[in-house]
């Protein structure tokens, strides 16, 4: 190789890639310098040799179940961006063996990456069953390890939609509180001592009748995290069945949508960014709740 200096710089010069990326596949072991798998950082001359494992594709296997219809807003090489419905589940879990986003990924044919396993081909991250909104999901290795990389430096964002019961005296707050499986239920989780860090911020939008609607952004990634924090702090999510409120009229779907998601693209480490619109349903619930201000009988939180 005729190029020298920082290993990173030099791949990321001469396959096109992004710095992140050259620096994902040293990371993942993807990369030797005359045979020996590179160190970050590392510096190369021009007698030295640079390999690069290229990741094997896999025949997308037959998938069993129901054909699943995806909304995709974005796709290339590497990625995709797909609008999930609320209702359908991530990939296959207990009770949930088909109809999901992962076999409608491998349905389209297309060869997706395997870090998390064969039935999670493609899975960066997820969103609850009954939660809506968008998600990305990767093509290859290094796009996976890219990713989920951001994921884990908070340097990915994901901004939600809510309406939650009740008023905030403050107009911005950041929930700080560890999220474990419920001691009491198994199923649920909950703020417990000892759970996983756990960091939410919300903003307030504008205040619905006897609810508000919030902008909610995420710092980490706990299962149920944004419905546990608010639950948490008194202001559940208006129709969530899990850890909303007794009595709650709307109960059947959280009233939660992924609205926006932001990431630095793995391939050429520019930043992107992509919006869904809110679901007629939610849409039609944010204009029951602002309605009921000026119009009909007043709506009365549960308790």
């Amino acid at each position: 190789m005729s190029d020298t200096g920082r290993l990173d710089l030099v791949l990321a010069k001469t396959r096109g890639l992004s710095r992140t990326a050259a620096q994902t596949l040293i990371g993942a072991g993807l990369v030797t310098v005359n045979g020996k798998i590179a160190r970050a950082g590392q510096r190369i001359g021009s007698s030295d040799r640079v390999d690069v494992r290229e990741e094997a594709p896999k025949t997308p296997a037959t998938v069993a179940g129901p054909d699943v219809t995806l909304n995709v807003v974005y796709e290339d090489e590497l990625l995709a961006v797909v609008d999930k419905p609320s209702g359908m589940v991530v990939h296959p879990a207990a009770g949930h063996p088909h109809g999901t986003l992962a076999d409608g990924l491998r349905q389209r044919g297309t060869t997706w990456s395997y870090v998390g396993g064969e039935e999670r081909a493609g899975i960066v991250h997820r969103l609850d069953r009954d939660v809506s909104g968008l998600l990305v999901v990767a093509k290859t290795q290094v796009a996976h390890r890219a990713l989920a990389l951001q994921l884990r430096n908070k340097t990915m964002g994901r901004t939600y939609w809510a309406l939650v019961w009740d008023h905030f005296a403050e107009r911005t707050a950041t929930i700080d509180a560890p999220i474990g499986r419920d001691h009491r239920d198994r199923k649920k989780m909950a703020v417990v001592a000892g759970g996983k860090p756990a960091v939410t911020d919300i903003q307030v939008l504008e205040e619905a009748g006897v609810a508000t609607l919030l902008d909610v952004r995420l710092q980490t990634g706990r299962t149920h995290q944004i419905r546990v924090h608010l639950a948490y702090v008194k202001h559940p999510i208006v129709g969530d069945p899990v850890y909303g409120r007794n009595g709650d009229p709307w109960r059947g779907r959280p009233a939660l949508h992924a609205r926006e998601l932001t990431f630095v693209h793995p391939g050429d480490g520019k930043e992107r960014t992509f919006s869904s619109p809110l679901p007629p349903d939610l849409r039609e619930l944010e204009n029951v709740f602002g309605n009921s201000q000026t119009s009909g009988p007043p709506l009365r939180p549960p308790r």
